[in-house]
């Protein structure tokens, strides 16, 4: 009986766990360039110490949400002089207090020190590794490779000139992890974030943002799916629970 109870527990923890990254998929669903989590179900081998693993019969689930998908979002043209959305593969590279990290969100501002930033406040970061000051430029704009454009305040039209140039990669998805903060990282050895050399192929479209690569409909389907298998767990619970009571009783004296 024990066994029934830990592999319905053991499921309805694992579904509540899937239930949590379609939740978090579901509220960012209208992100620009959000990367939509996928969730997997393994086994793992329950051991003793100094047991090995292979003469165990014993395994229990986990959920992992490692993966992400990596498919490009619907580009949508918005006509604000500092959004910048990219074209097939690539992202955008921020600072933050662990290292360079990378992001499609291109909702970019410019904030009150004149830095080029985030949504999110992260400073984008330049071809050459540091936060881009815009200063007191104006009428800023973005070719095609990332490169900015903008023309000093009161200046002439043929005053445009390129003040810096946006750090453009493009890794293997497979090599990035996504953080806490749903910024990607290229890690070393030691678990830090390591600098990703710019990529000039990257292609990007000024006055336009990626949206979000989440499927409402499918995420829709998968939760009610899992609210489902959990109600199931749930039933096993209890009729588990119920079969023991059953058998005390025939068991206990004048059952």
């Amino acid at each position: 009986m024990d066994r029934l109870i830990y592999i319905a527990g053991g499921g309805a923890a694992r579904t509540l766990e899937h239930q949590a990254a379609l939740s978090n998929n579901m509220a960012n669903v209208s992100t620009p360039g959000f990367r939509a989590q996928l969730a997997a179900y393994r086994a793992v081998h329950i051991t003793l110490p100094g047991q090995d693993a292979s003469t165990t019969t014993r395994v229990a689930s986990v959920a992992a949400t490692a993966n992400s998908k990596f498919e490009q979002g619907a580009i949508q043209t918005t006509g604000r002089n500092l959004d910048i959305a990219i074209q097939g593969d690539g992202w955008l590279a921020v600072q933050t207090p662990e290292g360079e990290a990378y992001t499609r969100a291109g909702a970019l501002q410019r904030n009150a020190d004149g830095l080029l930033v985030t949504a999110t406040g992260r400073p984008v970061l330049s071809a050459q590794g540091a936060p881009i000051d815009l200063g007191d430029s104006e009428r800023i704009a973005f070719d095609r490779n990332g490169g900015i454009n903008a023309r000093p305040v009161g200046g002439r039209p043929r005053d445009v000139q390129r003040v810096a140039q946006i750090k453009l990669v493009n890794p293997d998805p497979a090599t990035l992890v996504r953080g806490d903060d749903g910024l990607f990282r290229s890690l070393g050895p030691n678990g830090q974030a390591v600098p990703l050399p710019a990529d000039p192929q990257v292609r990007v479209m000024g006055g336009a943002l990626e949206g979000s690569n989440v499927s409402a409909a499918e995420n829709m389907v998968a939760l009610i799916e899992n609210a489902r298998r959990f109600e199931m767990q749930m039933k096993m619970i209890a009729d588990a629970n119920q079969n023991e009571q059953k058998a005390n009783s025939i068991l206990s004296p004048g059952g």
